[in-house]
């Protein structure tokens, strides 16, 4: 089993992605509170920062289901074919659940 990833390293990784949502949050709260109800120049910056936070919230659920993983002492092991994801995959990508053959096998899928 690969880990040089434990439980709570990737609860630390959760808990900052958690805190950058936030912190995109207070941003928008404070940009709409200035935003003039006819003219809004911010529109596509708000937008943006929208998507961001959604792929962070995304991301979140993946490093839960990573802490879940690394719990059971199945961390680094791809959850489609059961082998060993490679460790600078898991490196770039410390929430992956997948090695890089079963996720392209679901990104084609999903095209």
């Amino acid at each position: 089993m690969l880990t040089d990833a434990s439980p709570k390293s990737l609860e630390q990784e959760r808990d900052e992605t958690l805190a950058e949502i936030q912190r995109l949050q207070r941003f928008l709260e404070i940009d709409l509170d200035e935003a003039d109800d006819e003219i809004d120049p911010n529109l596509a910056e708000r937008e943006k920062t929208l998507a961001l936070i959604q792929t962070l919230e995304r991301r979140v659920e993946m490093l839960e289901r990573a802490v879940e993983s690394a719990q059971k002492g199945k961390y680094g092991i791809c959850e489609d074919c059961g082998q060993p994801i490679d460790a600078e995959r898991l490196a770039i990508l410390p929430e992956t659940t997948l090695c890089v053959k079963c996720a392209q096998k679901r990104q084609k899928r999903r095209w």
